[in-house]
């Protein structure tokens, strides 16, 4: 009876260093950023020293993708590990299905304090995933980052953390007056060069900067208050408010950054091919959290790939899109391979519109308006405007071969 009371106390004791070994996670999620815009992507018209410092510092990610180019069913595919179409949240706006089982659910049941800033899932729709704090979720709350690190100071439980935070930036409206030469800027092979373009990809990149800037904050926060062996991800819900971007199925528009250093676990300045996908993460992060991804959702682990370095996880991914209310109403669906894409436009006998130049007013109409001037008198801007609004039943790219979907 004796031996068996001190093989219980000692069970006992070692209980809560157990749970404390869980490691606290922090992932940051940019809003509408293009992944050629970021530094260890490639991007040179604006310096990113937040993305660079945490590409150093763990795996870059070559060929993440998200499940939908729209807000609302990337997030809930995020936070369900479920393709849209499986969790309901197909159309932008849409929240998942009440009764399934989210990200917050998850890491409670491994005895995490689970905490969101921002825009983590579709603004007020946070409230309703069960995370135990969220707060500063509406439109451009831009505080939130101040928010977080403040709340990350004085926090005191010996909880593991899983904490998410939400930036608003690059998302519009982008800063007024960019500290950066429109003329100097290099222009994607997609976009119309015009002095209003350049105009806008300025203060695009201004906002790419300040969503730089919160990342450092957040990355440098978590490091002094969660210690070095926290796991740190970056990544983005989607690309840029651009023709061909956000809202469509084209790499510029789908294909996101995603940076992830973990101390011990992965080794710092590495480079990462596999294909991932949005999914993906919920069951990566709770495999490293110590706990078994779930069976039954769309998303596989990877973190056998982070840890161990180059290997293969998806032979495809798959992204869908579906339109929100009058606005971006082009739905499509597109399977993605490491050399190829196909995209299956649903309506194609529709003109193809979004709020780039459809809103009455605001980012992008200005610029857009200027591309259709130009197209009046130059063919080649003129091909870009029609290719903008009409596209054929099906699309099949070799990557390889024309990177930028032309």
């Amino acid at each position: 009876m004796r031996t068996g009371l001190v093989v219980f106390c000692a069970l006992l004791c070692a209980a809560p260093a157990a749970r404390a070994a869980a490691p606290d996670i922090v992932l940051f999620l940019a809003d509408d950023l293009g992944l050629a815009d970021c530094g260890p992507y490639g991007g040179k018209d604006v310096a990113t020293p937040n993305m660079d410092r945490l590409a150093r510092d763990g795996v870059t990610c070559t060929h993440a993708f998200v499940a939908s180019p729209s807000c609302a069913p990337s997030r809930a595919a995020l936070l369900t590990g479920l393709d849209p179409m499986r969790n309901g949240a197909m159309l932008n706006h849409a929240k998942p299905k009440a009764d399934l089982k989210k990200w917050p659910a998850y890491f409670r049941e491994l005895g995490y304090e689970v905490v969101s800033f921002g825009k983590v899932a579709h603004y007020a729709q946070v409230a309703d995933y069960g995370f135990d704090r969220a707060s500063h979720f509406k439109y451009h709350e831009d505080d939130c980052i101040e928010a977080a690190v403040k709340w990350l100071a004085a926090r005191r439980t010996q909880k593991p953390l899983c904490l998410l935070v939400g930036t608003n930036w690059p998302h519009v409206p982008w800063p007024k007056e960019p500290p950066l030469d429109p003329s100097k800027l290099a222009l994607p092979p997609t976009q119309v060069d015009t002095k209003e373009t350049r105009a806008a990809r300025a203060r695009y990149l201004a906002a790419v900067a300040t969503a730089d800037r919160d990342l450092g904050l957040v990355y440098d926060a978590a490091r002094k208050h969660l210690g070095s062996g926290a796991l740190f991800a970056f990544t983005s819900d989607h690309g840029a408010q651009f023709p061909f971007g956000k809202w469509n199925g084209y790499d510029a528009g789908i294909r996101t950054p995603l940076l992830v250093a973990w101390p011990g676990h992965i080794k710092p300045g590495t480079t990462e091919g596999a294909l991932v996908s949005w999914i993906d993460l919920l069951p990566t992060c709770l495999e490293a959290a110590g706990g078994k991804a779930p069976e039954k959702i769309s998303g596989r682990s990877f973190l056998r790939v982070l840890r161990d370095g180059p290997g293969e996880h998806r032979d495809k991914v798959f992204v869908t899109h579906s339109g929100d209310g009058d606005m971006n109403r082009y739905p499509l669906r597109a399977v993605r391979t490491r050399e190829w894409k196909y995209i299956r436009n649903l309506d194609p006998g529709a003109e193809h519109h979004t709020h780039v130049d459809k809103a009455a007013a605001g980012d992008g109409r200005a610029y857009f308006d200027s591309w259709a001037e130009r197209a009046k008198t130059d063919p080649a801007a003129a091909a870009v405007v029609k290719r903008y609004h009409t596209r054929p039943a099906e699309e099949l790219y070799d990557l390889a071969a024309d990177p930028w979907e032309l």
